[in-house]
């Protein structure tokens, strides 16, 4: 079998994989968009022995239990403010624990990691094939 079109058959694969991912990332943000339930949450430090940086964010669902939702690394890049700050949290009803922070980068911020993959496997696969 030809080599050049076996990794053709392998970007062509992995674009539409990773444009399949894009799609629902996106449509996720939506739903989240339409039918989240919008809350403030509070900023809070990490433990001591906790040697990541960044905040936390700690808030309440419908039912009053308080749940913390962990940023990640990229925390300041999603508008996260320092520890003390309020920042809008977004939950389906029926899943508080996915909560995502209400702000456009990181609600939309892994579909376009998926978008620029699918571009790059494609691109790949056209200078293959071309």
């Amino acid at each position: 079998m030809n080599a050049q079109l076996v990794l053709l058959a392998l970007c062509t694969g992995c674009g539409l994989g990773f444009l399949l991912a894009a799609v629902r990332a996106v449509a996720s943000a939506a739903v989240l968009w339409a039918r989240g339930r919008r809350v403030m949450g509070r900023v809070t430090a990490r433990t001591a022995s906790d040697r990541r940086r960044g905040g936390l964010v700690v808030f309440s669902d419908h039912f009053g239990r308080d749940l913390v939702l962990d940023p990640g690394p990229c925390g300041r890049l999603y508008g996260v403010p320092p520890v003390g700050g309020s920042v809008p949290v977004v939950y389906e009803r029926e899943r508080p624990t996915r909560a995502r922070l209400w702000t456009s980068r990181h609600l939309l911020a892994p579909s376009f990691g998926w978008f620029l993959s699918a571009t790059v496997a494609f691109g790949t696969g056209v200078v293959v094939a071309g």
